[in-house]
């Protein structure tokens, strides 16, 4: 095969069958079976073209990843909340992670990398297209709306990783793929502008709820992923008047039970602000690879598992809840001496049939109760992205930023009851800052945000050394930019600080 010389390095994977064969971008057709010439013909095209962006979401398993294992081990297994699990030698990369010993050649993190790269191509491919269709110019921003937001969740999810990262705003041409404006690291600030000016297009031109089909994306998933940019930030007044949005439109609510936003009866329910939607269909694989499988409970021995063990909530984490706090049980599945029941009554046998102590239950899906298309590695369960529990706790976090400390523990209050909580008190900003934290821990456990929680918050290296992990101020905030694409473009990507 050729040498790709054609492509920048991050479009590497769904591009890379083109490239060899000596295609330019633009010989592709958008998602693989969209042309240009339906675009411009059947208004349905435009649609199947963004729901393909859609459906990148499920990208796992141990190539490209977006939502999978992968991600899993980048966001929670990094973190104090989780361990990596399983058995002590399974899965050296994911350990490396757990441990703080990773390099530039981590698998993980290069996949990861590739597999938001290659969300992004589908949307850069996406928008260059949509402008065709013979749609409305109001159903076509919609559509482009749709994109873009999920374009500046994408590169959201790249720069809290990895810093600056390469800006892709357009599909390249074949005399611009080689340059070095995709082949070099734009500035962290320059992909906020990015992500800010594609969430605020969302915001103008999609749907509020109920106004659109579900799972799409919604005008107050924009607000709240904007708002939730803000508070990486520190712009206090957009993240509180985004995360005010939200409430005031009266269309989201907790849901009384906190165990069952993570089960079917909770999917797309009146706490769902943005989910990855999962389903059935012919080929059973309309779900996240290795997403709930992976982080199954493992079996030793006595009975058939399931999954492969991985990302086991802590000690420490199980030991940061309050007595009374509903959300423990429904978040960690504890297994006892003698046997542990599950919500859908099936019985893990006892704790030396499994091989750890703890396990995510937000991630298990009943194979009983719940739908199931026969493929362990591709169970149908939506990935809860953003919810209104977490949109509270933006919004007191904001408003205590700005010195609105009552307006922060009304909100902050909310969540605590739906808990089984008593309320908490105000001290002070600086108290009130601290509880606000705290909350986040224990309401978002294994939702794949704390460890970029404590970066932004400026804790990692206390909290993370504490957890016994070998983390590294000045370095181990951000993850290596991986030395394969280093090596694809010529060393015109620069390393992150502290990584050779």
């Amino acid at each position: 095969m050729k040498k790709l010389i054609y492509i920048p390095a991050m479009l590497i994977g769904s591009m890379i069958l083109y490239a060899a064969c000596g295609k330019s971008f633009l010989d592709i057709p958008p998602q693989g079976r969209v042309t240009e010439e339906e675009i411009r013909t059947n208004p349905t095209a435009a649609i199947d073209l963004v729901n393909g962006v859609y459906n990148v979401m499920w990208l796992g398993g141990f190539g490209p990843d977006i939502h999978g294992l992968q991600f899993i081990t980048l966001t929670s297994i990094s973190s104090d909340d989780a361990d990596k699990g399983s058995t002590p030698q399974d899965y050296e990369p994911a350990l490396q992670i757990d441990n703080f010993t990773f390099t530039a050649t981590n698998p993980i993190v290069q996949n990861y990398w590739t597999g938001l790269y290659q969300g992004i191509a589908r949307c850069n491919q996406a928008l260059d297209k949509l402008p065709l269709s013979p749609l409305p110019d109001a159903d076509k921003n919609r559509l482009i709306g749709e994109v873009r937001f999920l374009r500046g969740y994408f590169y959201f999810n790249l720069v809290r990783t990895y810093g600056g990262v390469p800006k892709l705003d357009r599909v390249p041409t074949p005399d611009e793929a080689n340059s070095d404006e995709f082949q070099t690291r734009a500035t962290a600030e320059d992909i906020y502008q990015l992500i800010i000016g594609d969430l605020r297009f969302a915001v103008d031109n999609v749907p509020l709820k109920g106004a659109t089909q579900t799972g799409r994306v919604t005008k107050g998933a924009a607000q709240m992923l904007l708002g939730k940019v803000y508070l990486y930030r520190k712009d206090w007044q957009n993240a509180f008047t985004l995360s005010q949005a939200v409430v005031t439109s009266g269309l989201y609510d907790t849901l009384s039970n906190y165990a069952d936003i993570w089960r079917v009866k909770g999917a797309n329910s009146i706490e769902s602000v943005f989910e990855v939607q999962t389903g059935t269909n012919a080929a059973c694989n309309a779900a996240i690879e290795l997403y709930a499988n992976s982080q199954g409970i493992r079996a030793r021995r006595g009975w058939s598992d399931f999954g492969f063990g991985f990302n086991n909530p802590s000690a420490d984490l199980a030991a940061a809840y309050e007595p009374g706090d509903k959300r423990k049980d429904a978040t960690i599945i504890t297994i006892q001496p003698n046997g542990t029941v599950l919500w859908d009554g099936f019985r893990v046998p006892s704790r030396d049939s499994v091989e750890n102590d703890r396990y995510n239950y937000k991630a298990y899906h009943s194979r009983t109760q719940e739908i199931y298309c026969g493929s362990p590695d591709r169970t149908p369960k939506n990935l809860r992205v953003l919810r209104y529990g977490e949109l509270l706790l933006q919004y007191a976090e904001a408003a205590n930023e700005l010195g609105n400390g009552e307006e922060a523990l009304a909100k902050l209050n909310i969540v605590r009851r739906r808990a089984g909580l008593p309320p908490a008190t105000n001290g002070g900003q600086a108290d009130l800052r601290q509880k606000i934290w705290k909350e986040r821990r224990v309401e978002l456990a294994m939702e794949h945000d704390r460890f970029w929680d404590l970066v932004r918050t400026g804790r990692a290296g206390q909290v993370l050394r504490a957890h016994g992990k070998a983390f590294v101020d000045n370095k181990n905030e951000l993850f290596p930019i991986p030395q394969e694409q280093r090596v694809l473009s010529n060393n015109r990507l620069t390393q992150n600080p502290g990584y050779d």
